[in-house]
């Protein structure tokens, strides 16, 4: 704390006890009241103080005991066979960060979930397998290893496998922390507990993923985005070419959101989502932002050093900075790129007017690491 931040200043609570303000403070708490004094200063820090902490969860490790549940659990008992990654400082609301939730969904060869909706929002990403797909609100998509689709709050969805070989495992991202703390959680199961999907496989990337708008159809009035997969080839040529035009970002690399075709805002009001690219040997500046962020490494490996902690990663594995972490990252591999996938609840931040971002300006913009 600074001489700036000093909690015994004048216009910071710095009340005493005495035994006369012990016995009111009891007279407050038997008639379910309290003194805003004796809690200020925690409730109202100098800066944000997020309860988790970083963390990696290596994908070598997760994945045999993903697969272990295969023959532990049936899909239909479980709804879905996820395993939760929890922040040692958020087990008390199954949090990976914040209040984002992240797993590692697993579905056998020729396996299908029934449908539901939910009050959450919930995003996918296509760790490995050929077979996987979802069905949202009767659209069906099929999905690839570093594929990224949504599946939004309120949209009936269900899952599935359709290789007749290999379990399919992607990674769920979903906003229910947040709802949860709103107190506005919803769920239902589909009354024939399967939707029938249209005839036209992934339409909406048939529609939505060239760049332009179709003209002269219904308008798309939704919160959410209309195109609801992103396949992997056409993301990972857009960084690449973004990379010959643009220097991109001392803090990020070279940078991309996944976007609205129809707004050009984030996919969902609650959850956005970002692919970057690190060039050969590139290590970025550090920085700090409110808002909390669950990474992926998609491609390659290489370290990011997160509240002066290093952190190792390789294709599969998942970590989170949360709020207000100063975070940087660097490419290990000085001949080949790095991709990291994310996403974050910066849409609320930003929504709420919370958003704030600050360099780091010591040591040449690079943490100090223990």
């Amino acid at each position: 704390m600074t001489a700036e931040q000093d909690d015994t200043m004048l216009g910071r609570a710095r009340v005493s006890d005495t035994p006369e303000l012990t016995a009111y403070y009891q007279e407050l708490a038997e008639r379910e009241a309290g003194a805003l004094w004796t809690v200020a200063n925690e409730i109202e820090p100098w800066y944000p103080q997020p309860k988790s902490v970083p963390v990696l969860w290596r994908y070598a490790d997760l994945r045999p005991l993903v697969h272990k549940a295969l023959d532990l659990v049936k899909a239909d008992d479980a709804g879905r066979r996820v395993v939760m990654l929890v922040n040692p400082g958020r087990k008390d609301i199954s949090a990976a960060a914040g209040l984002l939730y992240t797993g590692l969904q697993i579905m056998g060869p020729g396996e299908s979930m029934t449908a539901h909706r939910h009050q959450a929002a919930a995003l996918r990403f296509v760790v490995e397998g050929t077979g996987a797909w979802t069905i949202v609100d009767g659209q069906k998509l099929k999905v690839g290893p570093r594929d990224f689709a949504i599946t939004p709050n309120g949209t009936w969805h269900e899952h599935g496998n359709e290789s007749a070989e290999q379990p399919c495992i992607w990674q769920d991202g979903l906003d229910i922390p947040l709802v949860n703390a709103m107190d506005a959680g919803f769920y239902e199961v589909h009354p024939d507990l399967y939707q029938v999907p249209g005839t036209v496989i992934n339409s909406s990337v048939l529609r939505y993923s060239a760049n332009l708008l179709p003209y002269g159809v219904e308008k798309w009035t939704h919160p959410y985005s209309p195109l609801l997969a992103y396949p992997w080839e056409q993301t990972y040529q857009a960084l690449l070419d973004l990379s010959r035009a643009a220097e991109g970002s001392p803090y990020d690399g070279v940078i991309m959101e996944y976007t609205n075709p129809v707004t050009g805002g984030s996919v969902m009001p609650t959850m956005g989502a970002h692919m970057q690219l690190l060039r050969p040997g590139q290590a970025t500046l550090a920085h700090r932002h409110t808002g909390s962020v669950i990474y992926t490494a998609a491609k390659g490996r290489g370290v990011s050093v997160i509240a002066g902690q290093r952190f190792e990663w390789t294709q599969g594995d998942i970590f989170c900075v949360p709020s207000w972490a100063w975070h940087e990252h660097e490419n290990l591999d000085r001949s080949e790129d790095a991709c990291l996938f994310s996403f974050n609840d910066f849409p609320v931040m930003r929504s709420l007017g919370f958003h704030r971002e600050e360099a780091y300006t010591d040591n040449g913009g690079h943490q100090p690491t223990s």
